[in-house]
């Protein structure tokens, strides 16, 4: 047996089968009310027959926090039904099903917001062609956003979810308070690095204080981004402060968010070194790593695990090929497809506004002209 197949305990105690997760992605899918749809459902569901946890595309927290048209809602207590429904299509076919819940911050779109505007840590654009100006946040909408975590989380728990991981990574608001190029606060929530920690270690303990009202073993992860090409922004020895203080907080897992495990630095062309491997030296004793990043063949998973990472989050390959898993344990892992064709939306289960993104956007995946 390939040691990602074995079984796996997180440090709350809640039983993985195996060390592979689906990944997160964006799938575009959910009705314009954040309800899951149809389709959705079913493009979870053929991709949890064999991987040991799922973690869910992003859930927005507060209306004024969706990041994506699309996107799954965790703001109002009327979508616990629709969020049930996704939880239990997960764990009917084995799986754990864990919500991501996020803010969009300056990144969201502001024609898809009630205020119209976004908002961040400070009024600075993120650096991309038309970002617009976001509104500074004040104390008390801070506050607002930090409880609006818990709720989420609440809400995930009525919902029938083993667990939630916090969105702390790509450049969305807990990423954007710890941030020296987003955050230029002057306030206790700004400022040092010490003052820039205080969101996402806020959101974290508010998270862990709806937990705690979970039945036992729930699950509470946080995803981060290890560095940002902006200057001032993320370096590696931020991130070294932040991931030590998060290892402290009894989380379940630290998920490092990179395109490529292997690739090094975004801001030192010299340093080669993998950031997820840096990540795990650094904290690997104290909480669970999970890597991630241009994994589509069991080769390419274990050679990543050589370092000691425990688990392993996949997501284009999973969409590549949803019966990964079952390949694998049925010794067919020369039949596991590393690429797709325009015509294959129907067969991979894709909703439509996903496959959109997938032959639309080049280089993001693998794809032929036409099946063979």
């Amino acid at each position: 047996m390939r040691d990602f197949m074995k079984p796996y305990t997180l440090p709350g105690g809640a039983e993985l089968r195996n060390r592979i997760m689906l990944a997160p992605m964006t799938n575009f899918s959910s009705g314009e009310d954040g309800r899951t749809t149809e389709a959705e459902r079913e493009y979870y569901r053929v991709r949890s027959t064999g991987v040991g946890a799922v973690i869910t595309a992003c859930a927005n927290v507060t209306p004024g926090g969706q990041g994506f048209p699309g996107e799954i809602g965790v703001d109002r207590d009327d979508l616990v039904d629709s969020l049930g429904q996704l939880a239990d299509t997960i764990h009917g076919e084995g799986a754990k099903a864990i919500l991501q819940i996020f803010h969009g911050g300056r990144m969201a779109p502001p024609e898809l917001l009630p205020e119209k505007e976004s908002v961040s840590a400070s009024a600075v654009p993120a650096v991309r062609e038309g970002a617009a100006v976001p509104r500074e946040l004040t104390g008390a909408e801070i506050k607002d956003i930090i409880k609006a975590f818990g709720d989420a989380t609440r809400r995930a728990i009525r919902a029938g979810y083993d667990g939630v991981e916090i969105h702390g990574a790509n450049t969305y608001l807990i990423q954007q308070f710890f941030s020296p190029h987003s955050n230029r606060r002057e306030d206790e929530w700004g400022g040092t690095l010490e003052k820039r920690l205080r969101f996402p270690l806020a959101v974290v303990h508010e998270v862990q204080k709806a937990a705690a009202e979970a039945p036992e073993g729930f699950i509470v992860g946080y995803r981060f981004s290890p560095e940002e090409k902006e200057e001032p922004g993320i370096t590696m020895e931020d991130t070294e402060v932040l991931i030590r203080r998060l290892a402290d907080e009894g989380l379940d897992y630290l998920h490092v968010s990179v395109q490529d495990f292997h690739a090094g630095s975004m801001r030192d062309e010299q340093d080669k070194r993998s950031r997820v491997q840096l990540v795990q030296d650094v904290v690997g004793e104290t909480v669970p790593v999970v890597g991630v990043g241009s994994m589509y063949t069991p080769e390419q998973v274990e050679d990543a695990m050589k370092g000691g990472v425990p688990l392993m989050a996949i997501g284009r390959g999973l969409i590549v090929e949803p019966d990964w898993i079952e390949k694998v344990e049925s010794d067919r892992e020369g039949e596991i497809r590393t690429s797709l064709s325009v015509d294959d939306r129907e067969k991979l289960v894709v909703p439509e506004p996903l496959w959109n993104a997938i032959v639309n956007t080049p280089g993001w995946f693998p794809v032929k002209e036409h099946s063979s």
